[in-house]
C-alpha cells in the first residue's frame, strides 16, 4: 500500500500546483469573453490549437523517453538528461531556420478569420474579431517565439519531475501562470483604466498602446515563458556539452512513434477549432469562440487527468521492475475512474452556475455563448475516455512496444480529422463534440485490448464499466431530463458518492488502517 500512497502523495502535489494554476488560466475566460468580441476569442482558441501541436512536434517525444531511459540506464542519468536536450535544442533550431523565412505564409494559414476575403467583400473585419490580416503576421512571430522557448522548458521540467521534486515543479508553473494572469490583466483592463483617467505617462502610452488588440494574449504568454526559462537555470546549468551517439540514436528510435502518437492526440484535442475555421463560414470565428469558450468548462476534468499524467508517469517507470506492479497499475486504475467519474457527474450537476464563467460583452453576447452548453457533456466523457487511455498506455511505454501508441493515437487522428469534415459543415461544434468522444473512446477501447494481449494487467473491468455507466447515466438525467436543476443535479452527485462509498467501504477501511 505504501507505493499507492507514494503515487497519492506525488499526485496530489502535483494535482493541487495544476489546480491552483489551471484554475488562474480559466479566470482568463471571463477576462477575454467580456473585454474581446466572441470572434476575437475565436481567435485566441484557434491559435493555441495550433501552438499546442507546435510543442509536441518541437519536444518530439523526448519526455517520456527519458524517463525510460533514467530506468534502462541508472547510472548514466546525466548522460540521458544531455542527450534528450540536445535532441529537442537541435530540432528547435531546426524548425526556426525552416519556418522563418515563410512566416508570411503560415500568416496567411492561420488567418482563421479569412480576413483577405472578408475585407474584399466590404465586410468590417475589425469589428467582428478585433484583427486585422496584418496582426496575423505579429502572431505567428510570437507563437514561434513561445514554443521554441517552451521547448527549451521541456527537459528541466521532466527532469525536475523524475528527481520526485512536485514542489519545485508546482512552484515555477504557479509563478509563470500568475506572470501570465497579472499581464494580462495589466494590457487588457489596467492600461485601459490609466489612459481614461489620463494618469502620468499616459500621452507615452498612447503611443503604442492598441485597445482590444488580442495580441496581448500571446505577449503576456511569451513573457511567462521567457521568466520559467530563468526559473529553470538552475537546471539548464546542469547540462553538459557530452552527448552519446549510440545513446541518442537509441532515443530517436523510442521517441519518434511517441512524437507521432503526441501529435495523433493533439489532433483529436485541437484540429476540431481549426477545421471549424476552415469550414464554416466567414463567421466561423463566432462558432469557435462559442465552442472554445464553453469547453473552457470541461477544464475541471481535464486538470485531474493531467495531474494525473504528471504523476503517473515517473510512478509507473519507478514500479514497472516490481513484481506486483500489475496489481498496483489495477488498483490505481479504480481509484482513477472513481474519482473522474464523480468530477464528471460534479461538473454537469452545477454548469448552471459554471455557466457565468463565461458571459460575453452583452446579453446577446452572453447568448451566443450559453447555446454552447450543450457541448459540455460530451466532451466531459470525451475526457474520462481520455484519462483512462492515458492509464492504460503504460503498458506499451513500459515494454518498449510504443509504436502501438502510434497505431492507437493515429486511428484516433483519422476518425477526427474525417468525421470533422463530413459533419462540421452540416452539425457545427455539436458534432466536434460528439466526435471528440468517439475518438477517445475508440482509442481507450484499442489500448485495453492490445495491452492485455501484450503487456496483461489484472484490472477491474465490469467494476470499473459499472462506474462509467452509472455515472452517463447520472449526466443524462441531470442534464436532459431534469434541464440542468442545480439541487436535482447535486442530489444525483451526493447519491453517486455515497453509493461508491458503500461499495468501496471494505477497501476505504483498510487503507485508513494503514
Amino acid at each position: 500500500m505504501s507505493t499507492v500512497k507514494k503515487f497519492a502523495g506525488q499526485t496530489a502535489v502535483y494535482g493541487i500546483s495544476t489546480i491552483a494554476s489551471r484554475v488562474l488560466t480559466f479566470i482568463m475566460t471571463p477576462l477575454y469573453t467580456r473585454s474581446f468580441a466572441t470572434g476575437a476569442y475565436g481567435i485566441i482558441t484557434v491559435m493555441y490549437s495550433y501552438v499546442s501541436m507546435m510543442n509536441a512536434l518541437l519536444s518530439f517525444g523526448m519526455e517520456t523517453t527519458f524517463f525510460r531511459y533514467l530506468n534502462k540506464h541508472e547510472d548514466k542519468k546525466q548522460q540521458v538528461y544531455n542527450n534528450a536536450f540536445a535532441s529537442v535544442l537541435a530540432v528547435t533550431v531546426i524548425f526556426l531556420l525552416c519556418s522563418l523565412p515563410f512566416a508570411s505564409h503560415f500568416a496567411d494559414f492561420v488567418d482563421s478569420s479569412n480576413a483577405k476575403r472578408m475585407a474584399a467583400k466590404g465586410i468590417e473585419v475589425k469589428a467582428l474579431t478585433g484583427t486585422t490580416h496584418a496582426d496575423f503576421m505579429v502572431y505567428v512571430y510570437l507563437f514561434f517565439s513561445i514554443v521554441v522557448v517552451d521547448a527549451w522548458c521541456a527537459i528541466p521540467f521532466v527532469k525536475i519531475r523524475a528527481e520526485g521534486r512536485p514542489g519545485r515543479y508546482g512552484i515555477i508553473k504557479l509563478v509563470s501562470v500568475l506572470i501570465f494572469v497579472a499581464f494580462n490583466f495589466i494590457f487588457i483592463k489596467v492600461i485601459p483604466f490609466w489612459l481614461e483617467h489620463n494618469w502620468g505617462g499616459a500621452a507615452w502610452i498612447m503611443k503604442w498602446y492598441m485597445p482590444k488588440w488580442v495580441g496581448y494574449v500571446f505577449v503576456s504568454e511569451l513573457i511567462s515563458s521567457i521568466i520559467t526559462l530563468i526559473l529553470l537555470t538552475p537546471e539548464l546549468l546542469k547540462l553538459r556539452f557530452s552527448i552519446d551517439g549510440k545513446m541518442l540514436a537509441s532515443m530517436y528510435s523510442y521517441s519518434w512513434p511517441i512524437l507521432i502518437a503526441n501529435l495523433s492526440y493533439l489532433v483529436n484535442e485541437n484540429l476540431d477549432k481549426i477545421l471549424l475555421s476552415k469550414l464554416l463560414p466567414e463567421n466561423s470565428l463566432l462558432d469557435v469562440g462559442t465552442y472554445g469558450a464553453c469547453a473552457k468548462i470541461s477544464v475541471f476534468l481535464s486538470i485531474f487527468v493531467n495531474a494525473f499524467r504528471l504523476g503517473a508517469e515517473p510512478f509507473f517507470f519507478s514500479q514497472a521492475k516490481n513484481k506486483n506492479a500489475g496489481q498496483t497499475y489495477a488498483r490505481i486504475m479504480d481509484y482513477f475512474v472513481i474519482t473522474i467519474c464523480i468530477i464528471f457527474v460534479g461538473i454537469v450537476a452545477n454548469i448552471e452556475i459554471l455557466k457565468y464563467f463565461i458571459k460575453g460583452e452583452d446579453a446577446k453576447q452572453t447568448a451566443l455563448y450559453w447555446t454552447g452548453l450543450r457541448v459540455i457533456p460530451p466532451l466531459l466523457l470525451g475526457y474520462v475516455s481520455l484519462g483512462i487511455y492515458m492509464n492504460l498506455s503504460v503498458w506499451y511505454k513500459l515494454s518498449d512496444q510504443t509504436r502501438y501508441g502510434l497505431y492507437i493515437s493515429g486511428i484516433g487522428a483519422v476518425i477526427t480529422i474525417v468525421l470533422n469534415v463530413i459533419f462540421i459543415p452540416k452539425y457545427s461544434y455539436m458534432a466536434s463534440a460528439w466526435i471528440s468522444l468517439t475518438a477517445y473512446a475508440t482509442m481507450m477501447v484499442l489500448s485495453y485490448i492490445w495491452g492485455q494481449k501484450n503487456y496483461p494487467i489484472p484490472y477491474n473491468l465490469k467494476k470499473n464499466i459499472a462506474y462509467i455507466i452509472v455515472a452517463i447515466v447520472f449526466v443524462f438525467l441531470s442534464f436532459t431530463v431534469f434541464k440542468r436543476n442545480i439541487f436535482v443535479g447535486n442530489g444525483l452527485l451526493l447519491l453517486f458518492a455515497a453509493g461508491t462509498l458503500y461499495f468501496e467501504r471494505n477497501e476505504l477501511k483498510a487503507i485508513f488502517k494503514r
